[in-house]
């Protein structure tokens, strides 16, 4: 059933999102306060790392409302255990619609609500040889709710800065704070032929 309402949840965004005008892309670093793998809650050597690189772009679809699918890749989370280390890796695919509340010259202020999946790697390393049966690499994943407000400033007509926080609610709940710079497309369309 939750596969089922993912697919029909996904449809809609990729619908909307197709009949929609891309009109910002752009990335920046992330932070968060972390999750841990296998919901092993305190044990330092299943928890995630940080900080991320962030990959987001912004759909218009009418003026109070934008679509933003993102990705964030976190540094990977590392412990060291005499010959072994462990390596737990961290992906957020995120699509959130933003609704603006006020859209001034240069600021946007914004809320914001959408999916995340949330997928955690596991993995040891090993200082000696292991064969593919010993090694230990497992993965899993959660489907969770965002819900969080952001802003962004025009510093440019071809450049936005932007700083979001949000809370992620699922199995692997976690607030992260995002900041970057968005190029803005619709400019570099209209002025294409004055850069080259």
């Amino acid at each position: 059933m939750k596969r089922l309402l993912f697919i029909l949840t996904l449809s809609i965004f990729c619908t909307t999102i197709i009949e929609a005008q891309f009109t910002k892309a752009g990335g920046g670093l992330a932070v968060g306060t972390g999750t841990y793998f296998n919901d092993a809650t305190g044990d330092q050597s299943h928890r995630t790392g940080n900080p991320a690189i962030n990959f987001k772009g912004i759909y218009e679809i009418s003026l109070p409302l934008h679509i933003s699918p993102s990705i964030n890749i976190f540094m990977p989370g590392v412990t060291d255990n005499f010959e072994e280390r462990r390596l737990i890796s961290a992906f957020l695919f995120d699509i959130d619609a933003h609704y603006v509340f006020n859209s001034l010259d240069r600021f946007e202020f914004y809320g914001l609500g959408g999916l995340n999946i949330t997928v955690l790697r596991s993995k040891w390393k090993y200082d000696f040889p292991v064969s593919d049966l010993d090694s230990d690499a497992s993965t899993e994943s959660a489907l969770g709710l965002n819900i969080g407000v952001g802003s962004y400033m025009k510093m440019a007509e071809q450049l936005d800065v932007f700083a979001e926080v949000k809370y992620i609610v699922s199995g692997r709940s976690q607030f992260i704070l995002t900041a970057g710079v968005l190029l803005n497309l619709d400019w570099l369309k209209k002025n294409e032929n004055k850069i080259f």
